[in-house]
């Protein structure tokens, strides 16, 4: 039987020797403000709020805050709440909690449609997703999807929603005009699909499983095409704007895995820190953010030189998630 322990977000543990931790919390000199242009908004889970960079604002109210979601004119974020069972939206241009709403045990992953309408919120335990109306900010439905769902995203016209299953083996297909689950896409080789992104063209996915395997999956014949094995444990993973990189993080270990999308080979092995989960790129492309966990940090990487341009402290225990302008 498959152990799904991780769903509520619980990292493995990494031990690493004292230099690699003193290395891992330096700040190259890159200054704050070149490295992160638009507003960062990162939910830090033990300390139950969200923390804006370059601006330091740190936003309390949000119990437990694990996956974070903005929309597409970034004046809203969707947060959920670890092990509260709630999905909060927020106002970004103040931080004010404007709802609190219970979806079920666990609140994992969350995106908003590209039209603004629609808030989706996954609740693993129940095998549900919860749709939240954005302009009444109410719960209005519960799709079942099937075992342990995990995260989703949106294609780019909003029709869909593709949602990582964890404990079929499968992506779940929701048709958003119907508000109904269509069908199921197995994932022969990635057991345990965890995290997912998709292509700017609308015609791959890009899974990140939960024991160190990225899949990439083709809408078209509805088949795996390549697994690589990558970093151990779980992380999110991004498809970089411009189509030059996706980038996958590892909570059980130190590194950010950046990979050719044309090529499907891994490109480099870039360390950041003790235990990177959330990887989110700029809108432009032209840094990789990575939450640390255990550093209690943000890593910048240039997507040019792919190295660490600046380590920035959160202030706060267990930095998870990070959502980006421009960049759903």
């Amino acid at each position: 039987m498959k152990s799904f322990g991780a769903v509520a977000g619980i990292a493995l543990s990494v031990s690493l020797p004292a230099t690699a931790t003193e290395t891992s919390r330096s700040a190259p000199g890159l200054s704050l403000e070149k490295a992160i242009s638009d507003p960062l908004y990162i939910a830090v889970q033990n300390s139950g709020m969200v923390k804006v960079l370059p601006s330091k604002q740190a936003w309390p109210g949000v119990a437990g805050a694990h996956y974070d979601a903005l929309n597409t004119d970034a004046t809203r974020l969707m947060v959920s709440g670890f092990k509260t069972g709630k999905v909060y939206v927020l106002n970004t241009a103040n931080g004010k909690v404007l709802a609190s709403i219970p979806i079920g045990e666990v609140a994992q992953g969350v995106k908003i449609s590209p039209d603004g309408r629609y808030g989706l919120a996954v609740a693993p335990s129940q095998g549900d997703v919860a749709v939240i109306d954005l302009n009444t900010l109410e719960l209005v439905k519960k799709i079942p999807v099937g075992k342990v769902p995990h995260n989703l995203i949106f294609s780019a016209d909003g029709k869909r929603a593709y949602v990582t299953l964890q404990g079929a083996g499968a992506i779940a297909v929701v048709d958003m005009q119907t508000l109904e689950k269509q069908h199921e896409i197995p994932t022969p080789g990635l057991e345990t699909p965890h995290n997912i992104d998709i292509s700017a063209d609308g015609q791959r996915l890009w899974l990140r499983d939960f024991t160190g395997n990225v899949g990439v999956l083709d809408l078209a014949s509805e088949k795996i095409i390549k697994t690589l094995k990558v970093a151990s444990g779980h992380g999110g993973i991004d498809v970089v704007p411009g189509g030059r990189y996706v980038a996958t993080g590892a909570i059980s270990a130190s590194v950010v895995t950046v990979i050719d999308p044309d090529s499907l080979t891994i490109v480099k092995t870039v360390e950041v820190g003790t235990g990177p989960h959330g990887v989110r790129a700029s809108r432009d492309g032209r840094f990789i953010y990575a939450s640390v966990t255990a550093d209690n940090h943000i890593a910048v990487i240039d997507a040019q030189s792919l190295q660490v341009v600046r380590r920035e402290p959160v202030e706060g225990k267990f930095p998870f998630w990070i959502a980006v302008p421009g960049n759903p």
